[in-house]
């Protein structure tokens, strides 16, 4: 049997991915539209000591600007932001999933290389005209969740992953979905659809995880800009521990489609550099 016809049966067999934790799952539930909303998302985080420390880190941390230091879940909150914080709590507790090495494949890293991108998005969205911004707890869930195809395939198929990892190491300057076309017949982005679809998450995150390598094919447009941005964000920072190649050059056609004026790219690619430095050191003191 090939590679890709087991893998494609692989897919129909989705309980075998892990289930979405529990913390997680109550979290996304949760409407932030009330102060009961509000008060039970608190609950929640400070139940879980490993995502308060994170929040109140992130609260004292420059990535999200915050003026003033937090020393509690509320302060980093107010701080914040409610929808960032309970993305961003999502996004963690989604990072508990899975900390072992599986074959070749490093979580941590993975979830690393996640953030790193849910930050450094945060210049390009900056710079795009107000109307078109996507709401910023999608932007950290859609980031913090864009690789979990990687994961799900080494759940599915852990040999398959090792060499898949293998030839990307290889081959540096090849496209990661053009290796797994020829490998595999389908993409990490397509498994992270399914996984993502598997756990029920919204439809819009589906398609952002399932087109942010082709924002221009076919069907993409249910992923409004979010696909796209977090295309141009991995091709800002193309050197992350994933090796995963898609190109160094974002084109003058691919910011006008967000909105920005081609002029302003160098000054954005070091902001975004910047975020994905202070990214990295917090994500380290994980």
């Amino acid at each position: 049997m090939s590679h890709s016809v087991g893998l494609k049966q692989a897919i129909q067999n989705l309980d075998s991915l892990p289930a979405m934790p529990v913390i997680a799952q109550k979290l996304l539930a949760l409407k932030l539209d009330s102060d009961e909303g509000e008060r039970q998302m608190m609950l929640l985080i400070e139940q879980d000591p490993l995502i308060s420390a994170r929040i109140i880190g992130l609260g004292n941390s420059p990535l999200l600007g915050a003026s003033r230091k937090a020393s509690t879940v509320k302060e980093a909150a107010l701080l914040l932001g409610l929808t960032k914080v309970k993305s961003i709590a999502t996004g963690i507790a989604m990072m508990s999933l899975t900390s072992k090495p599986i074959g070749r494949l490093d979580p941590q890293a993975l979830w690393l290389h996640n953030m790193t991108i849910a930050f450094a998005m945060l210049p390009v969205v900056r710079a795009m005209p107000f109307k078109l911004r996507p709401a910023d707890d999608l932007i950290f869930l859609t980031g913090m969740l864009h690789d979990i195809g990687f994961l799900a395939l080494a759940h599915l198929d852990s040999q398959l992953s090792d060499d898949l990892l293998t030839r990307m190491l290889i081959e540096t300057e090849r496209p990661v979905i053009s290796i797994e076309d020829e490998l595999m017949g389908i993409s990490h982005a397509e498994l992270g659809a399914e996984f993502a679809r598997h756990w029920g998450l919204p439809s819009e995150i589906v398609a952002v995880l399932r087109y942010h390598h082709t924002p221009d094919a076919e069907g993409a447009q249910e992923a409004g800009p979010l696909a796209r941005l977090i295309n141009v964000t991995e091709k800002l920072l193309s050197a992350t521990d994933l090796h995963e190649f898609v190109g160094h050059q974002v084109s003058d056609a691919e910011w006008e489609a967000l909105g920005i004026d081609p002029d302003q790219a160098n000054d954005i690619a070091l902001q975004a550099a910047e975020q994905a430095d202070q990214a990295l050191q917090f994500g380290a003191s994980f």
